[in-house]
């Protein structure tokens, strides 16, 4: 029997995975939530982009589809513009009896030691009372700091450092309120957008390095957070709008997690808007943009990830990747114990069942 399915969002991550969840046949779509009005009563096939109808038509309750009975809710909202709101969404959809996957809020992906109890808490007791579970996940933070990093440290005798990068140009990247408000691109130097205000950096990040230093077993003593801003050399356009000349056209920032003083964790971004802006800061491992991962110790890696699509460009790839993670967790989600789950309480999931369609199944002897 296919897990029973609600979506919420249908921007630039949810419409992605929304895709996912009416294609795999582990799933059925028995709801989707929208907040704009203009996609309110469309089916979800065609807000999925996929040419196909579903009989699910899009709503703006989200009460009332959770309601509905369903096994899971894929919640794809953005929430750094709106924090508390996302919070009460998730709350609404937990107490109504259905985990939760979900690309945010970032904080969630290992909210301890960082966020107030007072805002963990209510979650947690929703989840126990309605013995249900909700995962939060992403590409960065997420998948490309947290599963890549363990995963490949399996292999090691012993790990002195870990530095995960992200380095990428933004350009085709058309969500306006990520681009200008949060990481600040066409504002003036110095203009500190949300992203760049004291402690933001390692609120965000630190779920990433809290996340290492669990599955590690290392005791982080301090983190620290380091920027810059490079403006534009002339005016041009990107896919979110206008860069004026003198603003903000590329960002670098990092942030480290110590232990004893030691710098063990590091997150490190290099975001430009012009290929040619900043060639000092790191450089990708392809056109565009790649991830990174490097580990000190015996052996030493270096792990290049370079995401590609046959339906777009690298980010829409990295897109795909963080929505690919949370929906893929559904069915582990939904057999976990009650309670907020990590990458660390979670089962590796090995692909199984994503050949379905192009290959033939595995037979009971192979699979034992």
């Amino acid at each position: 029997m296919p897990l029973r399915v609600v979506h919420v969002a249908t921007g630039n991550v949810g419409r992605i995975a929304l895709g996912h969840v009416i294609e795999d046949p582990r799933f059925e779509l028995v709801g989707l939530v929208v907040s704009d009005p203009d996609k309110v009563g469309r089916d979800a096939g065609e807000l999925a982009g996929l040419g196909v109808d579903t009989g699910i038509a899009a709503v703006d309750d989200l009460a009332r589809v959770a309601d509905m009975g369903a096994d899971c809710a894929v919640y794809c909202a953005l929430a750094e513009t709106r924090f508390l709101e996302a919070i009460e969404d998730l709350k609404t959809l937990l107490t109504a009896g259905l985990n939760v996957v979900s690309t945010s809020p970032v904080p969630y992906i290992h909210p301890w030691d960082l966020l107030p109890q007072s805002m963990i808490d209510p979650l947690e007791e929703a989840c126990r009372e309605h013995g249900v579970s909700l995962f939060v996940s992403g590409v960065d933070p997420g998948w490309a700091n947290d599963l890549l990093p363990f995963a490949v440290a399996a292999t090691c005798q012993k790990v002195e450092k870990v530095v995960c990068s992200e380095i990428a140009d933004y350009a085709t990247y058309d969500g306006g309120p990520v681009m200008f408000d949060v990481m600040g691109f066409g504002r003036t130097p110095g203009d500190l957008p949300m992203l760049f205000k004291p402690g933001m950096l390692s609120a965000a990040w630190g779920v990433a390095i809290r996340q290492l230093a669990a599955g590690f077993g290392v005791e982080i003593d301090d983190v620290t957070e380091w920027f810059e801003q490079e403006p534009a050399p002339e005016s041009f356009d990107v896919a979110a709008g206008r860069i004026e000349a003198g603003t903000v056209a590329a960002v670098r920032f990092v942030i480290t997690g110590t232990s004893v003083g030691v710098p063990v964790f590091v997150m490190d971004h290099t975001t430009r808007l012009r290929d040619d802006l900043r060639p000092d800061w790191p450089r990708p491992a392809q056109p565009g943009g790649s991830y990174r991962l490097e580990i000190v110790g015996e052996p030493s890696y270096r792990v290049d990830v370079c995401p590609s699509s046959a339906k777009g460009d690298h980010n829409y790839a990295a897109i795909a990747a963080g929505a690919g993670r949370v929906v893929n967790a559904v069915p582990d989600v939904v057999a976990a114990p009650a309670g907020i789950r990590t990458t660390l309480d979670l089962p590796l999931f090995t692909g199984r069942g994503l050949f379905a369609g192009t290959l033939a199944p595995a037979s009971a002897t192979q699979t034992q």
